[in-house]
């Protein structure tokens, strides 16, 4: 008979140790922790770069916006624009106002010494009286005024029509006729900048005065009839008093009107008889003309504005009166 020992205190009868576990024959590998090779993807301790050079833990970026090149030339062409338009307002500035701004001082100046040469010739004894001028290139010898034009409307008539005369006032063309002279006495003068003093030369009208003053005489002209009123002009416009000595002219000047646009090349405008460069009339044949050139249209140089005028009035100077004017000076719009 089989002994079985009493159970321990607190053990129920028929209790029985539980058999140990069998011990497994085959071990897993020890993994070792301090491992410092690193783990890819997910798992990976440090961020991976891809094949494109960015880091895979970084944020994807947006790709960059495709380029407009319809708008970039736009822009491009806009910022010239503007730049273009700066220049040219700069340079309207410059050749409006500044040139202006100097022209006038020199006018002055001209103004100025010959008051000085026409007092200095009183003084002495009266000025000398005839057809002789004291010309020098850019010198004053006489004056013009314009009474449509304002009462305020006189410059200084100098000797010479380059640049450089121009710069002081409306030039005497060398060599055309003297205030007063038969033929054709021409003068040319600039349209903007630069004084301007024949900026409104297309306002004037026929039969107004244009009045030249030398240190002896007033010399009153007046515009010729303009093409549309050559017709008709005796029993219209040509009636009134101070169209008096002004009408459509026959012979060698017929065709001759008071307004007219040419090319720069025609400089037989300027002529003895005007468009008519080779004739010569006989002495007491030809007409006592003037002739106003300027450039047209305003701010161009393309083509020539001319004006001619007609000898209707001479006034001898009085010394006894030097503030005497002639009447026609005061027709003032």
């Amino acid at each position: 008979m089989s002994y079985d020992p009493p159970p321990a205190a607190g053990r129920p009868p028929g209790w029985r140790p539980r058999p140990a576990p069998e011990q497994p024959t085959t071990f897993l590998p020890k993994i070792d922790v301090l491992d410092t090779e690193p783990l890819g993807g997910r798992f990976a301790h440090e961020p991976e770069e891809d094949d494109t050079g960015r880091i895979d833990d970084e944020p994807l970026e947006s790709p960059p916006p495709p380029k407009d090149t319809a708008r970039t030339v736009v822009r491009s062409f806009g910022e010239l624009f503007i730049t273009a338009g700066l220049v040219i307002l700069l340079f309207v500035v410059y050749e409006v106002y500044w040139t202006d701004l100097i022209s006038a001082g020199k006018q002055n100046q001209a103004t100025s010494s010959l008051d000085t040469k026409w007092k200095d010739q009183d003084t002495v004894g009266g000025p000398q009286r005839g057809t002789h001028y004291d010309l020098a290139e850019g010198q004053g010898f006489a004056k013009l005024y314009v009474p449509a034009l304002g009462a305020d409307y006189h410059f200084t008539i100098v000797e010479g029509t380059t640049d450089a005369d121009l710069d002081i006032g409306p030039g005497h063309y060398i060599g055309s006729a003297l205030p007063g002279q038969p033929g054709d006495f021409a003068v040319a003068g600039h349209r903007v900048g630069k004084g301007a003093p024949f900026n409104d030369l297309d306002l004037i009208s026929s039969c107004d005065a244009i009045v030249v003053e030398t240190v002896t005489d007033w010399f009153v002209y007046r515009m010729l009839p303009t093409s549309d009123e050559v017709s008709g002009w005796a029993a219209g416009k040509g009636a009134q008093p101070q169209c008096k000595g002004v009408a459509p002219l026959g012979g060698p000047y017929a065709g001759l009107v008071g307004q007219e646009t040419v090319l720069p090349s025609r400089g037989d405008v300027i002529a003895p008889v005007p468009h008519k460069q080779d004739l010569q009339l006989p002495a007491g044949q030809e007409a006592s003309l003037m002739t106003l050139t300027t450039c047209t249209p305003k701010f161009s140089a393309s083509h020539r504005l001319i004006l001619h005028a007609v000898l209707t009035n001479q006034y001898a100077k009085d010394p006894k009166q030097p503030d005497k004017v002639p009447p026609e000076l005061k027709e003032t719009d």
